[in-house]
């Protein structure tokens, strides 16, 4: 037992590395994965989200649900809807019309940074939703509606 404890928690070290990573790389907007850091620095995963949780009350990142952490930096604007309600914008951005082609999985998770499993749950949603039609191995997903926007006052 020759290993000391160290007098400041390990969760505050990784915490640190990941401010010291974002603060050197103002492109930076996503974290590193959960996985990543606990390789990288060789914790747990509860040491890691620790870390996490760090950054979050410091206002540095936020949690984005299906995503990476988000990188929070003042003057940026980022979307922090649903990832379908994201994809959903795409028919009226496009002027998409009822039965056209709709993007590919993989142009989509390319376009939104995220993982095709992540775009494919978001794909299911719309279709239940009735906006988009067809979908599955080899199939090409149609719009089925056109949705309407909401109106904000």
């Amino acid at each position: 037992m020759s290993q000391q404890v160290s007098p400041r928690g390990t969760f505050l070290k990784v915490a640190d590395a990941l401010k010291a990573r974002v603060a050197a790389d103002p492109d930076m907007t996503e974290l590193p994965s959960l996985a990543e850091v606990m390789r990288d620095h060789k914790v747990s995963r509860g040491v890691a989200l620790r870390a996490f949780g760090v950054l979050r009350q410091e206002g540095m990142a936020e949690p984005a649900p299906g995503e990476r952490w988000r990188v929070v930096r003042s003057g940026v604007r980022i979307d922090r809807r649903p990832l379908d309600q994201r994809i959903a914008d795409i028919i009226t951005a496009e002027g998409l019309v009822v039965g056209e082609a709709f993007p590919s999985a993989s142009a989509l998770a390319d376009r939104f940074g995220v993982s095709r499993p992540t775009v494919t749950k978001a794909l299911e949603k719309l279709e239940t939703a009735g906006v988009l039609a067809g979908g599955g191995q080899g199939k090409v997903r149609t719009v089925r509606a056109v949705p309407a926007r909401e109106e904000r006052s």
